[in-house]
């Protein structure tokens, strides 16, 4: 176990490079495993969760080496589809590991995903949409046992637009010989990216980025694909540099990535300038344009961005109401920040309305889930004294190297190992 030790008050200076998404990679490990040859992954970030998907597919016969941000998965000794259920226990995209397997051996195990707990992430999404592509599911001591016998074609409805689900379906459809049309897909960035490696790979894929995707796979072979960079970290990073006051440009910045998020920052005050693959945020006075900030599938506002959101909501004027419909725990992480003196009323456990700017003081604070650790940091930094944040192994599932990349740009914060 580890913790943080952040003092506040410092300003946020310089330029900070993207890591690869974290979203993105956790899909595109697994995708890895469709092909009949080796496939490298550039701009891979180096984080815990990444560490446990690399672990599970080595565990499954697969030949991994990482090092300095390079992957290379060779998928020729896969000799199992019973993936770890201890490893599968630490990560929520374990689950993802079902598809590729699928599609090897007409078989898969699936135990039940960890990870953070945020709410109700049923798999109900994911089994119905692999159900309708011809896969039986039986449920024996509490782990879920899948047979691809019969392989169905045609078009498929997501009862949601789920991104996992998706995701799935487009790898087992890419190992199909047949098409066949998602609907009501998701359309976020990183569904894309492994949309595009697929193509690369040898599926034929159009409607990436739409609601409706169609697919046509057969026989895939290995590639070389770099990562996208991460577009929640960026907006982060953002946050981070408008409550700190400071002068922050973030490199390997995609705007089509951030649509909606800038809009959001825009109407909270934050100044800000779009360059050629760089976001420059200035020293702005922080004033709430609008009342009501709100998550939604993409191209909405992401719910991976609203815990640092409220962050900013302490230090900017007005009240305002944030609402994130879609994890029911998201928003109980905001009791530290009441602890630090932030006005905030829980209204519910998807609603609260903030009102600022307040100034915060220091505390003992815990990481509840990633982006709940990475929102007590940012409360940290612009607290009056010392903090401590216990559990920073929470942030690293998601954050490569945080306090490195935050003290090379003036923040006060290093790691320290608990005895």
């Amino acid at each position: 176990m580890a913790r943080f030790i952040i003092e506040g008050g410092k300003k946020l200076q310089g330029e900070i490079n993207l890591s690869g998404n974290k979203n993105s990679a956790l899909k595109l490990i697994p995708a890895t495993l469709l092909a009949d040859s080796p496939t490298t992954l550039t701009n891979v970030p180096n984080i815990l969760d990444v560490e446990v998907m690399i672990k599970i597919l080595s565990s499954l016969g697969a030949k991994t080496t990482f090092e300095k941000g390079t992957l290379t998965v060779d998928p020729q000794g896969l000799n199992s589809y019973d993936p770890d259920p201890a490893l599968c226990s630490r990560i929520r995209a374990s689950v993802v590991l079902a598809a590729p397997l699928l599609a090897r051996f007409g078989k898969a195990v699936v135990t039940p995903p960890g990870g953070d707990q945020i709410g109700d992430r049923l798999l109900d999404t994911h089994f119905t949409m692999m159900e309708k592509l011809g896969v039986t599911i039986k449920r024996e001591n509490g782990r879920f046992h899948l047979n691809w016998d019969r392989k169905n074609t045609g078009s498929i409805f997501l009862e949601e637009a789920s991104v996992t689900a998706t995701e799935m379906g487009l790898m087992m459809a890419s190992s199909m010989g047949q098409s066949v049309e998602i609907l009501d897909a998701a359309a976020e960035p990183h569904i894309t990216d492994l949309g595009e490696m697929l193509i690369s790979m040898g599926a034929k894929i159009t409607g990436l980025g739409t609601n409706t995707i169609s697919v046509r796979g057969g026989k895939l072979k290995g590639v070389e694909h770099k990562v996208m960079p991460d577009h929640i970290e960026g907006g982060t990073f953002a946050i981070a540099s408008a409550i700190t006051g400071g002068h922050v440009t973030i490199n390997d910045f995609r705007s089509q990535d951030y649509k909606m998020a800038l809009h959001y920052f825009e109407n909270m005050g934050m100044k800000f300038k779009v360059h050629e693959n760089k976001l420059e945020v200035f020293p702005s006075k922080l004033k709430a344009n609008r009342r009501k900030f709100q998550t939604r599938p993409w191209p909405g506002f992401p719910t991976d961005l609203m815990s640092p959101f409220i962050v900013l909501a302490t230090q900017t004027e007005g009240t305002i109401l944030c609402h994130d419909w879609m994890y029911e725990w998201r928003m109980f992480f905001v009791d530290d920040l009441i602890s630090m003196g932030a006005n905030i009323f829980i209204a519910d456990p998807h609603r609260v309305i903030v009102s600022g700017p307040t100034k915060l003081m220091a505390d003992r604070l815990f990481s509840k889930d990633i982006r709940a650790g990475i929102s007590v940091v940012l409360a940290a930094m612009i607290a009056e004294g010392t903090s401590i944040i216990e559990n920073a192994e929470v942030v690293r599932r998601g954050y490569q190297d945080l306090e490195g990349r935050l003290t090379s740009l003036g923040a006060s914060i290093k790691r320290v190992e608990n005895d």
